[in-house]
């Protein structure tokens, strides 16, 4: 888990990649992680089309290769057992209401990373909700390596565009940095607010999708403007 500590700078994970060309264009970028969506989404790819993907991530050095993470809500462990058979990831990403135990489980069964996302409404504020949601973290302690904070989608769960209340993360980053497991932001970010999330709340990654794409296509001019500010905060 020590490479989930704070790094300096920020960690960058481009999420919803769909198309290799994209991906091979992205090779002198300083990006950590890779996303792609397996969960209902107009990005959602098939096993195979991630398998592909991984296969480009090779093309970069070992040194500074991408993990390649796959987003789900509430998958079955079949499901999962499906996906990771053809695309070997390096990251699990729950995006639902999965449990402790199905965390574990996940854990237990493959040799990747857990990342459990918890999403909050675009306007909810407020103490007493982040105490009580905080209290429930401690059941994922030993069972996540990261956990990802991100604007709630009544469609999809994740990947609204639109961001939160952003002065709700210092009290999961405490809970996060005793624990000695990473945080992630997303929701909304782009190029344009993300060095004021990283230097105002210094979070160990951040997430983008929508943020560097135009008309739903991923931007390689938006990519590469998003990782030099968040690599530059």
């Amino acid at each position: 888990m020590s490479e989930l500590r704070n790094p300096l700078p920020a960690a960058v994970k481009i999420c919803g990649l769909q198309d290799v060309e994209v991906l091979k264009s992205m090779i002198n970028l300083p990006v950590d992680y890779i996303g792609v969506v397996f969960a209902k989404s107009r990005r959602r790819i098939e096993p195979e089309q991630a398998a592909a993907l991984r296969t480009v991530l090779f093309e970069w050095s070992a040194y500074d290769r991408p993990k390649l993470a796959g987003v789900f809500v509430n998958p079955t462990l079949e499901e999962l057992e499906h996906i990771m058979d053809i695309a070997q990831l390096d990251v699990i990403q729950l995006h639902g209401q999965e449990t402790a135990e199905f965390c574990q489980q996940v854990k237990q069964r493959w040799n990747a990373k857990v990342f459990k996302v918890f999403s909050f409404p675009k306007d909810e504020t407020g103490p007493e909700a982040d105490d009580a949601a905080i209290r429930a973290l401690d059941t994922y302690d030993k069972f996540v390596d990261a956990i990802l904070l991100d604007t709630h989608d009544p469609l999809y769960g994740g990947g609204s565009g639109k961001t939160f209340a952003w002065e709700r993360i210092p009290a999961y980053a405490e809970w996060a940095k005793s624990r000695e497991i990473a945080l992630f932001v997303a929701g909304g970010l782009q190029p344009d607010n993300v060095q004021q999330l990283i230097q105002t709340y210094a979070p160990f990654g951040v997430d983008v999708s929508s943020g560097v794409e135009t008309e739903g296509v991923k931007d390689i001019a938006k990519i590469t403007a998003f990782v030099e500010r968040v690599k530059q905060a």
